[in-house]
This record gives structure tokens, sequence and C-alpha cells, in this order.
């Protein structure tokens, strides 16, 4: 074999119903998805390798588990180094680069490579078919995923939130449950290793610079990343959803290739023209999905029933309301869905006041666009910031935000990129660098902060980086904020 790629003519339109038995499949990556992949395959009787860089305790009884249902799994230091022979089919978990060797072997060899997106959609065809919503962009994802699971509930509809958001879409899949539609959030990663997937309605919320890491072995990482974003479009069956104050989510629906006949709807936070979404005296309405939608709008909500409230979540609860509407939920459903739906933490979240200051946890503003979303809602800010950059830069958020910010406190890896933002654009800015690289930094962020702040202000710590520098996770990081607040609270 030597190498030389190994085809089987019906792999290019596979199914569920296709010889599975006849493939032999390498599953890069033993994580949620990957575990997930595994499993779905050798449901469809495919032969399965998986190998993973990574021995930890979680993968070795992943592995065990496999190795019951005959997967053959190899973990540790080289696993991944090589791309066996005689392999058909590579599904890669979504995190992986194509710069990987595993996956840049077998771009050389002809192998395809499908992310395990690609593989649920395979496997729900022919003959168990679910309509996908689906969310994609830089920010608020995960909260507008969550938002359009709560309506399609309310509406009485058996559903479920995957993908991204946590629970991968082979688990939704191989259920029992008989599911009349799913909520889907994807990442620029999962849309990257996605070939054949034709969603019902899709929206992108936004698009601004982050993960360009991922990308820099192109000629452009920003291009690059925007086109896998884009991807959502390809094929979409009923409404292409884009954020009217942002140009380029609407060029993304003017170029894509849809089925002939999908809609372009747009959402606003202001009045709505026709075929929108938006806002009316405190109400969120439709004028997409109403037959005499050129001189009236149909109420769906109140403002007050979006929460946490900010302009990025009233924009994201419009997001999941078009998702919602293209599918026949009926309007009083949207606004039941955002009544009954509890947002996690660490999402604008509210987690203390001392001494008339407001502390608010945003951990999840991983980059600087989701940062400058949760400044919207604030007028005097103390900000919290630093970790991992990603190749990102805050010149823009400071050059809009800054005449908000009372002061900064930076801490983590890519300190210095935001400190150099304030310094070229709000030089006035009294800023606390923070040069201590454990968790505990954080205790002294807070009370840094403290220092800065003065009654009526916010300390909001929007850190606009991942967090992995210092903290397992935006979730750690997060508590660690709370505890420092709790913890200021008691002195």
């Amino acid at each position: 074999m030597g190498g030389r790629p190994m085809t089987l003519p019906w792999l290019a339109d596979a199914d569920r119903l296709s010889p599975w038995n006849e493939a032999f499949v390498v599953v890069a990556g033993l994580g949620t998805s990957g575990f997930a992949a595994a499993d779905g395959l050798i449901d469809l009787g495919a032969r399965v390798l998986v190998l993973d860089e990574a021995d930890t305790s979680a993968n070795v009884e992943k592995a065990e588990l496999l190795r019951h249902l005959d997967v053959e799994v190899r973990l540790g230091r080289g696993s991944t180094a090589e791309l066996p022979d005689g392999v058909h089919l590579v599904v890669t978990s979504p995190g992986w680069r194509p710069t990987a060797p595993l996956l840049a072997a077998a771009a050389a060899r002809g192998v395809p490579v499908w992310g395990d997106v690609e593989l649920a959609w395979r496997m729900m065809h022919p003959d168990r078919v679910v309509p996908w919503l689906a969310v994609t962009g830089t920010n608020g994802k995960t909260t507008t995923t969550s938002m359009l699971a709560s309506m399609l509930s309310a509406a009485g509809l058996t559903t479920d939130a995957v993908g991204n958001i946590g629970r991968p879409i082979i688990e939704a899949i191989l259920d029992e449950v008989h599911y009349d539609v799913l909520a889907v959030e994807l990442s620029s990663f999962q849309l990257h290793w996605m070939h054949t997937v034709a969603l019902h309605s899709a929206a992108v919320l936004n698009v601004h610079a982050d993960h360009l890491e991922w990308y820099a072995h192109t000629d452009d990482p920003m291009a690059a990343y925007v086109a896998d974003k884009a991807k959502i479009y390809e094929r979409v069956t009923h409404a292409c959803v884009y954020n009217v104050a942002e140009p380029l989510t609407e060029q993304l629906v003017a170029d894509a290739d849809v089925t002939e006949g999908a809609r372009a709807i747009g959402f606003t936070l202001g009045i709505p023209a026709p075929s929108m979404l938006g806002v009316v005296d405190d109400l969120l309405v439709d004028r997409a999905f109403v037959e005499q939608r050129r001189d009236s709008a149909m109420p769906l909500a109140d403002l007050a029933d979006v929460k946490p409230f900010a302009p990025h979540n009233v924009e994201n609860a419009l997001a999941a309301a078009a998702l919602a509407r293209s599918f026949g939920v009926p309007p009083q459903a949207v606004g039941q869905g955002l009544r009954n739906l509890a947002i996690g933490d660490h999402r604008i979240q509210t987690v203390g006041e001392v001494d008339g200051v407001t502390y608010v946890n945003d951990s999840k503003a991983t980059n600087p666009h989701a940062a400058a979303s949760s400044m919207r809602g604030f007028d005097s800010i103390v900000w919290i910031a630093g970790g991992q950059a990603k190749g990102t830069t805050f010149d823009e958020l400071v050059q809009t935000y800054g005449g908000k910010l009372r002061g900064a406190v930076l801490l983590g890896v890519d300190r210095a990129v935001i400190a150099g933002a304030l310094a070229r654009h709000a030089p006035q800015i009294p800023v606390v660098v923070l040069d201590r690289g454990d968790t505990g930094a954080m205790q002294d962020a807070v009370r840094a902060a403290a220092a800065l702040a003065k009654p009526g202000d916010t300390v909001l710590m929007a850190p606009g980086c991942a967090s992995l520098d210092m903290f397992a996770n935006y979730g750690a990081r997060g508590t660690a904020f709370a505890d420092a607040v709790a913890d200021l609270a008691r002195t």
C-alpha cells in the first residue's frame, strides 16, 4: 500500500446505509467529539483506529470503553506522527489544525478529512433526517444557541442544543429520542471540516479577529477565518440570518451558494425594515415571517425578557428568534423561551457589590470583540483583562470604549499587548500591570481594581483573551474572580 490513497467509490456520497464495513477510518483525537465519532463509526460498522498524543487518565478510561467495542486506540507521544497505510477516511477533532502531521499526510495522500459535524450529517441520512438550525459568530454563539433551544422547547418541539456548545451532534443522532429539530452551535474549526451539510437555517452573529493562530499557516489568517465562518450559509434551505450592524455578515449571505428559495433575514437593534427582526418601543418584533411585513410587525417579546440585559444580548435574542421563526415557532413561544432560559455563569454575571462598586464576571469574553460587547452595557468601568490574545489586537476596542474606562488592571501572558493599546489610545487611564503568573494573580487584580474604582463604577472582568496561560478554562478564571470578590467583601 506504501502510502498510496485507498479509495472507496461510495465514500464521497456516503450515508448511514453505505457499506461502512469496507472502511478503515482513523479518528484524530479522543476528546468529547472524538469519542462520539468513534462510537458513531462503530455503530455504522466501520473499522476504527483512534489516535491521541495525550495519555491522560480521562483518555485512558475512554480508550478502555472503546476497546470493549472493538475500537483500536493508540495513546501517547508519537501516536499521531504518521498516518497508517490503508486508511480510507480521517475524522478529526475540530481543534486540529490542517498542518498537524496526521492531517497533512492525509491531504498529501488524497485521503478525505471530515469533522465530527460532517460525520453526524452523513449518519442521519437518508432515513433519520432532523433539521438543523445553526449559529456561528466570533461571540455570542453559546448564548444564542441556548436561547434558540429554549424557544423551540417552549413551542413544544423535541430538541437539544448540540455542537460546539458541549454535546456532540453525533450523540443526538445516536439517541433513541426522536428530535423534531436541533439547535446547533458551530465554531470556525467545525465549519472548516464541513463539506456537504445543508442547514435548514443559519445565522452569523458577527465576525471579528479571533483564533488567528489557528490560521497562521495561511497567507491571510483573517480571510481564512472569515471564509470558514461563511461556510455556514452554503446550501441553506430556508433562512440566512445576518447582523444589520455588521455589513460583512450580509455580504457573506450575498456571496453564499444557497438552496433556491432561501431568504436573507436581518436583525437589528433599530426599527426593522421588511425581512428583518428588530426593536420597536421596548419590544422585539418580527417583520420577516409575517404576511403583512410591508406595513406591520409582530411583537415577539419584551426587552425585559432578555437576561442578562445588554445590547449584544438583545442581538443574540433577535438572531435566535429569527432562526426559531424560520422553523415556524409561534410568536408567544419566542418570549416564553427567553423567560424560561437561565444563562450559565461567567457571562455578564454580577457576582457582588462592595462599597458601592459592582463586580461583573464576563470570563467568557475570550477575545477583544467579546470584551467590547460587555463594555457597551456599562458607563464607568475598571477593566480587568489579559491572558492569551491569540494573535488579536485591542486598538479598536480602546479607541471605541477608552472614554468609559476609569482604570485597567492587566494580567496574563499577553498583558503587554493590551497595555500597548492603552498607552497608544488612552494614555490618561491609570493602568496596573501584574507580573504574577499563577492563579493567585486574580486576587491581586481584584484588589487593585477596587483601589481604582469609585462608588457607582463597575469592575468588569472581561479579559478579551483566552485563559489557558493561567487557568484550566474560562470557568475556572471566572470562579477565581468571584472568589476574590467574595474575599474583598469580607475584609
